[in-house]
């Protein structure tokens, strides 16, 4: 499935670089054009968020309502959902297509000579044994090093991956002696740490403005949202670090304009949709 996402992801960056001529500004460009793809999804995305943020009080009550009866709760909690015209499963299917796009824009970065120039896995396979042959150091990413050492000989592997002064084609965990690998990352990381506050704070907001609550039920949920808030604060910038370390520039440069998309997106769709 990986593969198939991976491999229609690659016709179009290749239809880009063949523009552009640069595989950063075709990954920037491909990046906004898969964005404004997903934009109707993400407009519902948002909008299902607030609905649920704004219903937590309700939900709060049925379950102390019914906590001895599992029955009677789930379709007391269906009917609520069928009444707010929301489905409880649409969050779950959003992460999911999310996940799948993650994985298969890591595919394509890790094996653009498959999925980006479809070039012939003969000429793969021959070359990524000769550089084996010839190097004692093994790599994770066999077409990252053909490009390097072949492409200058070979233009059917060959791809641009100088982009404002970096080798895009590096990987930040070979390379702890050239400062220059850790910018992309670590914009990548900032970033997602102020997309993660920018969607608490506009979940909190949204808790604040509705009246219906009592004291009891906001307190309760602000101190659950807290206790969510620090978890993420400490995981997500840890994860995003040690994903960034070992894949090459390629990929953070994809997560950070992805990033600086989703906060731009999130602050207009918040705006737009305010009374939803």
């Amino acid at each position: 499935m990986f593969d198939f996402f991976a491999n229609i992801f690659g016709y179009v960056l290749n239809f880009v670089y063949n523009f552009v001529g640069n595989y950063g500004f075709a990954i920037i460009i491909f990046t906004i054009l898969l964005k404004l793809i997903m934009l109707p999804m993400s407009i519902k995305q948002q909008k299902t968020m607030k609905k649920t943020t704004k219903i937590q009080a309700q939900v709060k009550v049925l379950q102390d309502k019914y906590q001895n009866d599992t029955v009677r709760l789930n379709q007391e909690m269906m009917d609520l959902y069928k009444n707010e015209n929301m489905s409880p499963f649409s969050g779950c299917l959003s992460s999911i297509l999310q996940m799948i796009i993650i994985i298969s824009i890591f595919f394509l970065v890790s094996r653009p000579l498959t999925f980006m120039l479809h070039v012939n896995p003969e000429v793969i396979n021959g070359y990524a044994t000769e550089i084996q042959e010839n190097s004692e150091e093994r790599t994770s990413y066999q077409e990252i090093a053909i490009i390097k050492e072949k492409g200058a000989e070979d233009e059917k592997v060959r791809i641009n991956m100088e982009f404002l002064g970096l080798d895009l084609s590096e990987v930040p965990s070979k390379n702890f002696s050239d400062w220059k690998v850790f910018i992309i990352p670590t914009l990548y990381v900032l970033t997602s740490v102020v997309s993660m506050k920018i969607t608490t704070n506009m979940q909190k907001a949204k808790m604040e403005e509705n009246n219906e609550k009592t004291e009891e039920n906001k307190e309760e949920e602000e101190d659950a949202m807290a206790e969510m808030n620090k978890t993420m604060s400490y995981m997500m910038p840890i994860m995003s670090v040690s994903i960034a370390l070992i894949a090459p520039l390629g990929l953070a440069l994809y997560w950070l304009v992805n990033n600086l998309l989703m906060i731009a997106e999130r602050l207009i769709i918040n705006k737009v949709c305010k009374d939803v």
